[in-house]
């Protein structure tokens, strides 16, 4: 008998092009489900949160994110406040501007092929990050968390509802190199070990990717029980332009301005507020107080239903 499913859908992911895709895949959801299958839509923010957290009691086994990463890291933190043995299994169907989490766990991109992996396939476990400011909020990441260069590339990205996808997070890079190159000065623990250093960006990785084609941490897995970093020190506008085509192809690592490593614990504290997101969420904007934080692994925390890992 299929498990019992609940499908949370975001009819505005894609800056609102998903409507008209979540409606082709509901037959193939309903017959693939056999009648066991609610479906439910976000109405603001944080709500695929409260639904996903809200599944185990109503006797889902399975919650399906229909969306972008940001409905995928909503459904996340829903789940993640649940104990571990009431966790329903995680599906995913990307129809968002990155998909880059349905990406990091080798689903699809084709809709109706993710949509049938939801539904049908075995769970695999999957890492996630947990994050906590110094105001004590928490926050769970599946993806990846960037500060600096790449959290206000996404607050720029937000601001852009003309262009969709890759070509989006690209032109707000562009106006970012323009207009916002900061470089804020660090005092890091990366498990245990101290250093400090004046970056323009730091990205935490679960995944390699980010911005639907960003390869910021490429030896990035769900799966494999560490986070993985790319920090950038001071670069120079024409210099940081030649950076970003090295990292949309993955091949930044021997850039002199470049450090790249995994850890399973990490502090930070900057000499100034900080601009962050977490899977594409502004978590700490332009108008935010937040200096310090705590990043930390928390192995195998999801079922997700994704083919096997390789």
């Amino acid at each position: 008998m299929p498990p019992k499913t609940l499908i949370i859908l975001n009819p505005n992911a894609d800056v609102g092009h998903a409507w008209r895709r979540i409606a082709d895949l509901r037959p193939l959801a309903e017959e693939l489900a056999d009648g066991r299958l609610d479906w439910a839509g976000t109405v603001y923010p944080t709500h695929a949160t409260q639904l996903a957290g809200q599944a185990a009691e109503q006797g889902y086994e399975r919650v399906v994110a229909v969306g972008g990463d940001g409905t995928v890291h909503e459904v996340v933190n829903g789940l993640l406040r649940l104990p571990p043995e009431a966790r329903p299994v995680l599906g995913v169907v990307p129809l968002g501007s990155g998909n880059d989490f349905a990406h990091a766990v080798g689903l699809p991109p084709d809709p109706h092929k993710a949509l049938e992996i939801a539904l049908t396939a075995p769970p695999r476990p999957v890492d996630v990050m947990r994050a906590e400011d110094e105001h004590g909020r928490v926050e769970f990441v599946d993806n990846t968390l960037g500060i600096g260069f790449d959290a206000i590339v996404t607050i720029r990205s937000h601001q852009l509802p003309v262009v969709r996808g890759f070509v989006m997070y690209l032109t707000a890079v562009l106006q970012t190199i323009a207009f916002d190159l900061r470089v804020p000065h660090f005092r890091l623990e990366i498990d245990g070990r101290p250093r400090e250093a004046d970056l323009m960006m730091l990205v935490i990785g679960n995944g390699p990717r980010e911005g639907g084609g960003f390869l910021t941490t490429p030896a990035a897995r769900p799966d494999d029980g560490l986070l993985n970093y790319l920090a950038i020190g001071p670069v120079s506008r024409p210099g940081m332009l030649g950076l970003v085509s090295q990292v949309m192809h993955g091949t930044h690592g021997a850039h002199p301005a470049v450090d790249l490593g995994a850890f399973h614990t990490l502090h930070l504290e900057a000499d100034r507020p900080l601009q962050i997101h977490m899977d594409g969420e502004i978590f700490a904007g332009f108008d935010t107080h937040v200096r310090r934080l705590k990043v930390e692994i928390v192995p195998q925390a999801l079922h997700v239903a994704a083919p096997p890992s390789h």
